[in-house]
């Protein structure tokens, strides 16, 4: 006995109008269907529910209406639960990330716990780099992804995340982006003390902060034309055209940079959250790292 609740909605129908047309008219169906299911249902029991001349239910059928509507009331609550449930996201994480910042390793380590989490509400919002510690601490944003240029055994300078997580989860070399035509562009490696002088391209919204590069090693870096936007392909357009240089992590800056071999700078990317809610997307970059 399966007892299908699209049958017992259709006898429930019936006997509450006294009538298989009337019953049709309000669910849509032709007469004959609605007959057939109530007779479907009839003979799954076993047993008449509808008397046909009047339609009234019969004691079997009286006893059957005492649980439809209980039945029926569960079956369409536990219907809108399931679908609120599969709509509703349980939880929120908003990624903030700054600069150079977010690149194919967070972009796959997001991936992860969206994977590990499919109800959760994931965005990435783009900020200026001074912008991120403080969106995670007024909670605009769950996490932060801040980078800089700094020495292999330093860590960024982040006065700003006093009380806050901070977990490095990523590091790469660093190189030079130049015009194709550069007298230097088909150097193996290049000295930073060999381009102080040059004119660069103020943009540290797609590349390495010039007062990163000041502070490894002093010099005058003249800004030939800043760029405050966050489009990386702007930036590789100016530079191409001749408007200035720039460094960029190594998987950023494409194949035609050239590595920077002194000072030995790397691109640090390092999480920021409050507390433990950190460890979620450190232990997804952990697990793309270890992948």
């Amino acid at each position: 006995m399966t007892m299908d609740p699209h049958l017992l909605r259709t006898f429930t129908a019936v006997a509450r109008l006294g009538s298989f047309s009337a019953a049709a008219q309000e669910l849509g169906y032709t007469q004959s269907a609605v007959s057939q299911q109530v007779a479907a249902l009839e003979a799954d029991l076993g047993v008449a529910l509808l008397g046909r001349r009047p339609v009234i239910p019969t004691e079997a059928g009286a006893r059957l209406l005492d649980h439809a509507d209980i039945l029926l009331t569960r079956l369409a609550a536990a219907r809108a639960d399931v679908v609120r449930v599969a709509r509703t996201p349980v939880s929120r994480l908003v990624v903030g990330a700054g600069g150079c910042a977010f690149g194919a390793r967070a972009a796959r380590a997001l991936a992860a716990v969206r994977r590990a989490m499919p109800r959760a509400e994931v965005a990435v919002r783009g900020l200026a780099r001074s912008a991120v510690v403080p969106a995670v601490v007024a909670g605009e944003v769950d996490f932060g992804l801040v980078d800089g240029a700094v020495a292999p055994t330093d860590p960024l300078r982040l006065p700003q995340a006093e009380g806050l997580t901070v977990t490095r989860v990523g590091e790469e070399p660093l190189a030079v982006l130049l015009p194709p035509a550069h007298p230097l562009a088909t150097r193996a490696g290049l000295r930073l003390d060999d381009l102080t002088d040059a004119l660069w391209l103020d943009a540290p919204g797609t590349s390495i902060p010039l007062a990163d590069l000041r502070a490894a090693l002093p010099g005058a870096y003249p800004v030939s034309l800043p760029y405050a936007g966050g489009d990386a392909r702007v930036l590789h357009e100016l530079v191409r055209a001749g408007h200035g240089l720039a460094v960029l992590p190594r998987s950023a800056a494409g194949a035609c940079a050239v590595p920077l071999t002194d000072p030995p700078l790397v691109h640090r990317v390092e999480l920021v959250g409050a507390g433990a809610d950190a460890s979620v997307l450190a232990v997804a970059f952990s697990a793309e790292a270890g992948g």
